[in-house]
This record gives structure tokens, C-alpha cells and sequence, in this order.
């Protein structure tokens, strides 16, 4: 067993983004009481210490419940948040603070799809201006042809054909998966080298979930994208990712490919979660399936001391309540942050 926090980042010198010890904190606003009588503020931890390395064309899952901070994670990546804390490295350079300037080359070069395509896009734009205001921002494309070529050449990526049929609609006038389709090819519009998906399919029907993921996977290949996957969804992560990192109350717990990670769990947490992943034999369904945790997730204000997992754990003994347990290696490329490996 390799005991080493940076053990999860030894690729980082090939890696296309990196992020070392990252953290963001969200200040609660004081009551005037509160600020009369000197209470110190207090923070809610969203992302608390998260350090990954994503290779290049490499698709790495950020997998937990609501709250966890894997939302907060991808907006810290892509400048829409500031960091409290950590760095971020992309292609090797630290973008942790850039310039006006800087930031938009950046963004040419990382790009995010939204969760909701209904509330992600402007009511008020029709597709070709939603299209065409990434390309006005970053300067590119001189003239109105050449913007128009790029607009049509993007939703020809994203299978919206003819273009004619669906550049002069607005948002409220296209289904679910044509807004989402729509904002596949803004985030493409600018030919970026990493995407952070948020959640692109969960607000989609099941029966076209697979069709964009499947488009999203040709994309990657024919221009050899690098993604950041966020989901709750353990079995959309299996069928699209290469490595999966489950995260709890905005810390990495554990952290393998794929394969390994549903075939062979380790954590508590993880083993929770893929209980709860509906069964899709119909022969199996009957069988009661009992989630191995109890209570709710705590409050991001006030993590419990030790591992912030014990409260809720079944398996947790004395060092639990007091000692922060480290990823661990537990066999090759397969980190878990539990005392019950360093036990053993």
C-alpha cells in the first residue's frame, strides 16, 4: 500500500488539467447580532482539499450525492468561482489567477456544458446569436461569413440539420435534447482541448440519454477532447468514463478506472452508492436491497471531526471520530480514503 497524498497525481506532468489541494469556501452572511458581539463567520466548505490529474482524451468522473462540491469543482476549473485555496494547472502552466485577458484565451481552451439546457441558455436569443456570442467575446471570426461558417459547421457536429431549420429558433421552441445538442456546440463553437460536462443528461429523457453520450464520445474522439464528468449517476459514469473519483462533503474518498470501482468498491460510500443504483434485470427486482448507511448527509458548515464519512458508517471503530483518514493505494491506480484499509 502506497501512503501518499500526491500519489493520486503522479501523472501530473502529462496531465492536461490538474488541481492540487483545492479548495472553496463560502462565507455565511453574519446576523448584525452576531457582528456586534465579534462572532467569528462561518464558512460553508464546499470543495475541502480535492487533488486529481486528468490525462489527455481521458474522461474523469466526479461521482456523489447532491452537495458534495463536484459542481463547485468543475466551476472553480473553468473561472466561473474563485478558489480559497489550492492551485490549478492546465497543460502545465498554473492558472489559478489570470488576468481579464488571460481568462478569455483560457476559455477559448476550456469550455462547460450545463446541467439544465433550459435555464443555461437565453430565452431572449434565437440559436445563431447564442452561438455567435462566444465567438464575439473571444474575437473570433473577423467577419459576420466567417462567424456564420463556424456556427453551421458546429451544429453540423452536434447533428442539428439542416442549420436553416433551427438557427432562427429560440430556446422555448426546441425539445430537451435539441437544447442540450444546442449547447453541446456552443461550448465546441470556440475548438476547445478540455470540457467540464456538468451533468449533461440528467435533465434529458432516458431515451435519449444514451444518444447524447454517444454523440459527446464522437466528439471526444474526432477532435480529441479531455472531459470532466459530473454526475450522481454511477451507471452513465461506468458506460462513458475511464476513471471515476467519488467524492463526499468536498473530499475525494475514493478513486479508481471504472471497471475497478464497480466491480471491486472499497469505501462504505461507494458500496452505498451502487446499491442504490436501480437493477436492470427484472428478475431481480424484487429483492430488497438494504443501503448500508444511516442518516443524512451532514451540514457543510459543521463537518464532523475525523472522517467526515463516520457518522453515517457501519463499519466505523475508535480512530474514525478523530483521525482525517489519507488516500491510500490499496492495489495499482485504486485510492481509498478509509481507516478500514490502513487497518489491515
Amino acid at each position: 500500500m502506497v501512503e501518499a497524498k500526491e500519489a493520486v497525481l503522479m501523472d501530473s506532468k502529462e496531465a492536461v488539467m490538474k488541481v492540487e489541494n483545492l479548495r472553496k469556501y463560502f462565507m455565511i452572511r453574519r446576523s448584525f447580532g452576531e457582528f456586534i458581539t465579534g462572532k467569528p463567520p462561518r464558512y460553508v466548505k464546499a470543495v475541502d482539499g480535492v487533488s486529481f490529474a486528468i490525462k489527455p482524451k481521458e474522461v474523469f468522473a466526479l461521482v456523489g450525492e447532491s452537495g458534495c462540491g463536484k459542481t463547485t469543482t468543475g466551476k472553480l476549473i473553468v473561472k466561473l468561482l474563485r478558489p480559497s485555496g489550492g492551485r490549478i494547472y492546465f497543460n502545465g502552466t498554473d492558472v489559478t489567477e489570470l488576468s481579464t485577458e488571460e481568462e478569455i484565451e483560457y476559455r477559448k481552451r476550456v469550455q462547460i456544458i450545463f446541467q439544465d439546457p433550459y435555464s443555461s441558455l437565453d430565452p431572449r436569443f434565437r440559436v445563431y446569436d447564442i452561438l455567435e456570442e462566444p465567438l464575439l467575446i473571444t474575437k473570433v471570426g473577423e467577419t459576420k461569413a466567417e462567424r456564420r461558417e463556424l456556427i453551421y459547421k458546429a451544429l453540423e457536429e452536434v447533428r442539428l440539420v439542416p442549420q436553416e431549420e433551427f438557427i432562427g429558433r429560440f430556446p422555448h421552441q426546441l425539445s430537451g435534447g435539441q437544447r442540450q445538442r444546442v449547447a453541446i456546440a456552443r461550448a465546441l463553437i470556440l475548438n476547445p482541448e478540455f470540457l467540464v460536462a456538468d451533468e449533461p443528461v440528467s435533465m434529458l429523457d432516458l431515451s435519449i440519454r444514451a444518444e447524447i453520450l454517444e454523440l459527446m464520445r464522437e466528439l471526444k474522439e474526432r477532435h480529441g477532447l479531455t472531459y470532466l464528468y459530473i454526475t450522481h449517476d454511477l451507471s452513465t459514469a461506468r458506460f462513458f468514463c475511464d476513471r471515476i473519483a467519488v467524492m463526499y462533503l468536498g473530499k475525494i474518498v475514493e478513486l479508481a478506472t471504472s471497471d475497478r470501482l464497480i466491480e471491486n468498491p472499497v469505501h462504505p460510500y461507494t458500496k452505498a452508492l451502487l446499491i442504490a443504483v436501480p437493477e436492470p434485470d427484472p428478475s431481480q427486482r424484487h429483492v430488497m436491497k438494504e443501503i448500508p448507511i444511516i442518516g443524512e448527509v451532514p451540514s457543510a458548515v459543521n463537518i464532523p471531526p475525523g472522517c467526515r464519512f463516520h457518522p453515517r458508517c457501519p463499519y466505523r471503530f475508535e480512530p474514525c471520530d478523530k483521525e482525517e483518514p489519507e488516500l491510500i493505494e490499496v492495489e495499482p491506480d485504486h485510492y481509498v480514503a478509509c481507516h478500514l484499509v490502513s487497518k489491515k
